[in-house]
């Protein structure tokens, strides 16, 4: 598989050393251009580089979900995508691209790449097509953590490697949409929402699951895609608590062993 490479190492458990061979999540940079142009690295995991471009760029508001859009890959010695060109009608680039995030965007932090807190994306009362309804959809808590075991059971890389994040996207039914890992949570979310896109399913995904914490930015993408619901089984951060009252959307979190915590827009809970 290529998100997973087995390193050596030593196992100590009760006093005692034991040699081991460990599948790992691998880490490694992905180049991402504009027109040939650089625009942002990000630290991801081999494998579905061209979704993650795409939700990226989307999530940046460089392309739309209607945008003409080309994708031009390169390939290392390894035979792994390192680099992928965006190939955009000037036209169509959108505002995002004036604030290119230059910096290495690493995939543990949401904030890198980000010149000041200004640049945090707020909702605009103006924005109709990224708006999110505050009372579509109601779901009862079985149903959501049973989209939550779906969730886990097709997590494969996690279950040989324990680390790396997963995110998935579900419709109104609790049918599963969209899944994606990777190292980053950042980079799980963007590839979901990429893969969205070139299904044509990105109106269809009504809630999200995560495998981590939430972010502001986890829930900034959210908005962007018009996904109303995230649940996780970590913590949220308050700023995302903030973000999702903001924006409308329903924030759950701690979501394990059939309990959960909601802190906003509850009223889409039946208990």
């Amino acid at each position: 598989m290529g998100g997973v490479l087995k390193y050596d190492g030593i196992k100590i458990e009760k006093g005692s050393a034991t040699k081991v061979v460990d599948p790992l999540t691998v880490e490694q940079a992905l180049e991402i251009q504009i027109n040939g142009k650089a625009f942002t690295v990000v630290m991801q995991t081999p494998g579905d580089e061209e979704e993650l471009a795409t939700g990226l760029l989307f999530a940046e508001d460089v392309i739309g979900k209607n945008t003409e859009i080309q994708l031009e890959t390169t390939v290392n010695e390894n035979g792994e995508i390192d680099r992928i060109n965006a190939l955009i009608p000037e036209d169509q680039i959108g505002d995002g691209y004036l604030s290119s995030r230059s910096l290495l965007s690493v995939s543990s932090c949401g904030i890198c790449g980000k010149q000041s807190l200004e640049d945090l994306p707020r909702p605009k009362s103006s924005d109709k097509e990224i708006q999110t309804s505050k009372t579509d959809g109601q779901y009862t808590v079985d149903e959501l953590l049973e989209m939550q075991t779906k969730m886990v059971e097709a997590q494969t890389n996690f279950k040989m490697t324990g680390g790396c994040h997963g995110v998935a996207a579900f419709n109104q039914e609790g049918e599963l949409q969209s899944i994606r890992e990777d190292i980053g949570r950042h980079n799980a979310m963007d590839k979901v929402v990429g893969d969205l896109i070139r299904q044509n399913k990105l109106g269809k995904a009504k809630v999200i699951m995560f495998s981590g914490r939430v972010s502001y930015e986890i829930v900034s993408k959210a908005f962007r895609a018009r996904i109303p619901l995230i649940m996780a089984v970590s913590a949220p951060s308050t700023l995302a608590i903030d973000f999702a009252k903001e924006y409308g959307i329903t924030l759950l979190g701690f979501a394990r062993n059939g309990k959960l915590t909601c802190y906003a827009y509850c009223d889409r809970l039946t208990i």
